[in-house]
């Protein structure tokens, strides 16, 4: 390897940060292509036999497995952050890096963030300036770390520049270089495949998905919210790609009131998405992708670190209200939505603004 190339190391530490630095892989191969003396290690902090890695994952994003993984798999949050950071600072001792990108707000992404600063090297965070405004969110915690150690802030917009700021950040260190996440739903939007049965595209349907642990958690108040959504459907499927922990939990509740499928491939849970007539949901990358595709959509939550899918695009927050969900379902099911609009900087570039940023600093 040439002694000029700037080694970028890039770090996932779960499913959905593989969505989010796929564009980067691509924009820093197609670098590579045109001359630039560029290069990538793709690091996860999991395992390789990661049950949520499905075997299609890379396939669908057109991209190489992680060249490394740390093999960290542990449930406690504090423990995993004390053996990522133990890994990942053999990883960079032995491998000459140049600067790192760490994603979003996990434990393992803090990790990785304060021993690429112990170690001396460039940090750029992906994406910065989120917040929920709620300390007691371990994930908020994480996100004042990362952010507080970054030299490279990648934003998705001027809000996030504002909280990066407010919180002293230097203007110097903050990029606003839109939704990574756009960049991957363009690359994809005539990749995508329907589900196969039980899914039928044959009548306009729903879409749920659970994820979040304090609703689980909540046994009364998600049988309140379940009955909520079949209640206020209106004969209307609901389809819940729900994997085993939250798929257990509806079924407990509701048996047979929704239409499961099984975990779906990312570019068949895309074509489900893009082809709802509305989605409930308690994932945020979910609601975004909703607001792309201009679908109405709930989100089960009282804030989001993503408000232009509120303010522009097609979301709504309900909290964890089992009654203000149902009227806003039956809303969606007779078609009373309001229209949403793109934000800003959701043009699909976000990964090449981060790539010629990058090189620009070398």
């Amino acid at each position: 390897m040439n002694l000029g190339t700037m080694n970028i190391c890039i770090v996932a530490g779960a499913r959905p940060n593989f969505i989010k630095v796929a564009p980067i892989v691509r924009a820093i191969d197609n670098a590579k292509a045109h001359g630039r003396d560029i290069d990538y290690t793709l690091v996860y902090a999991g395992a390789k036999d990661d049950p949520s890695l499905e075997a299609s994952l890379f396939d669908d994003l057109q991209i190489a497995p992680p060249q490394v993984f740390l093999g960290v798999v542990c449930e406690n949050l504090n423990e995993l952050t004390g053996q990522v950071m133990s890994a990942f600072e053999r990883y960079l001792q032995e491998n000459k890096t140049d600067v790192v990108i760490v994603v979003d707000d996990l434990a393992s992404t803090m990790a990785a963030a304060i021993v690429t600063k112990k170690q001396g090297i460039r940090l750029a965070h992906l994406v910065a300036g989120t917040r929920s405004f709620d300390i007691k969110m371990p994930k908020e915690i994480n996100r004042l770390v990362i952010d507080g150690l970054s030299d490279l802030l990648f934003t998705a917009g001027m809000g996030a520049n504002s909280i990066a700021t407010r919180e002293g950040a230097e203007l110097s260190k903050i990029y606003t270089v839109g939704n990574i996440l756009m960049d991957t739903l363009r690359f994809n939007r005539n990749k995508t495949v329907p589900p196969a049965p039980p899914f039928s595209a044959e009548r306009d349907y729903l879409v749920f998905t659970l994820n979040r642990k304090a609703l689980l958690a909540d046994e009364e108040n998600l049988d309140r919210m379940l009955k909520a959504i079949v209640e206020n459907a209106q004969g209307m499927p609901v389809y819940a790609p729900l994997r085993s922990q939250a798929r257990e939990a509806v079924e407990k509740h509701l048996g047979d009131g929704f239409i499961f499928l099984p975990p779906l491939s990312y570019l068949e849970f895309g074509w489900l998405t893009a082809h709802a007539h509305g989605i409930i949901t308690d994932s945020g990358n979910v609601a975004e992708e909703a607001t792309f595709n201009g679908v109405p959509c709930i989100t089960l939550n009282s804030y989001t670190e993503h408000i232009e899918t509120v303010k522009v695009g097609t979301n709504e927050l309900v909290g964890e209200d089992p009654q203000l969900l149902g009227e806003m379902v039956g809303k969606m099911v007779r078609g009373e939505w309001k229209q949403g609009a793109l934000p800003d900087r959701w043009d699909g570039r976000t990964a090449e603004r981060i790539v010629q940023i990058l090189m620009e600093q070398q």
